[in-house]
């Protein structure tokens, strides 16, 4: 299966700019969406930035040429009432993640409306919606990489929409997976549980974070330590995800007092240059 001819991804941080990428190689045109120009020129910038880098490391073979295919928007209004698909990357927040697709839905009324949320409840962003076409769609950092695709299904999502997105995600390149729509999914559930534990052991001063992660790292074949993950995704959008789990799940999930301690500092990982490790 291909890629649909028009996919409209709203908003242009690290991760819509890495999924705006994996769709462009695929041979889609992508509107990026944003909140203002300003917003919009620098979510187009990191595209390039991200597509120049594949280039150099010989991933692709013309950047340009798949750069050609991105144009950007300031406005939800002015999005292409043809696109195929949406996928919405703006920050883990459910009443702004639901005004988002309500108003992606009016202006792409054939569009299948996907979410890159790690957590938050489909059901809950389907509902008021033609919910037969919303689901999650779970990229990963770095999305031009790495090789998952999380599919979050819930009740009222139509089957030939999901065997539809499924294919698109695998014609990137990508493995799927499809997991019924439950707090946290497959990915960020397991994956919160361990940083979380990997956290409470700084603090106990169990093994610094160094030994901690070599000991995933070699010892389980983890890629990245927990603690290097934790740092990589932010530890604010950590202890944000791990907050929403508690509130469904109970307090194994409850955030270390580190994770709070660290974030009220501003120590919120590779992104402030610090967090369990100096960047």
């Amino acid at each position: 299966m291909s890629v649909p001819g028009t996919v409209v991804v709203v908003g242009g941080g690290t991760m819509g700019a890495g999924i705006a990428h994996v769709f462009l190689v695929a041979g889609s045109r992508v509107v990026l969406a944003e909140a203002d120009a300003a917003r919009a020129q620098a979510g187009a910038d990191a595209v390039a930035a991200s597509l120049a880098k594949a280039q150099d490391r010989g991933k692709i073979a013309d950047a340009a040429a798949a750069l050609a295919g991105l144009s950007t928007v300031d406005s939800l209004a002015e999005l292409p009432a043809d696109a195929g698909l949406v996928v919405e990357a703006v920050p883990e927040d459910l009443a702004l993640k639901q005004t988002v697709l309500s108003q992606v839905a009016a202006v792409c009324p054939d569009a299948v409306l996907a979410s890159n949320t790690s957590s938050l409840s489909i059901s809950a962003l389907a509902d008021g919606l033609p919910g037969e076409r919303v689901l999650g769609m779970h990229f990963f950092n770095p999305v031009p990489v790495q090789a998952l695709v999380e599919l979050v299904h819930h009740e009222g999502l139509g089957a030939d929409v999901l065997a539809r997105v499924r294919g698109w995600a695998e014609a990137l390149g990508k493995t799927v997976i499809e997991v019924r729509d439950s707090p946290g999914f497959a990915t960020s559930r397991l994956g919160v549980a361990v940083g979380l534990e990997a956290i409470r052991m700084l603090a106990e001063g169990v093994a610094s974070a160094e030994d901690i992660d070599t000991g995933m790292r070699l010892g389980y074949a983890w890629p990245m330590g927990p603690l290097r993950l934790t740092d990589l995704v932010g530890l604010d959008v950590r202890l944000s995800i791990a907050e929403h789990l508690a509130r469904e799940l109970g307090p194994r999930f409850e955030p270390p007092a580190l994770l709070r301690e660290k974030v009220a500092r501003g120590e919120l990982g590779r992104k402030s240059g610090q967090g369990f490790f100096t960047w």
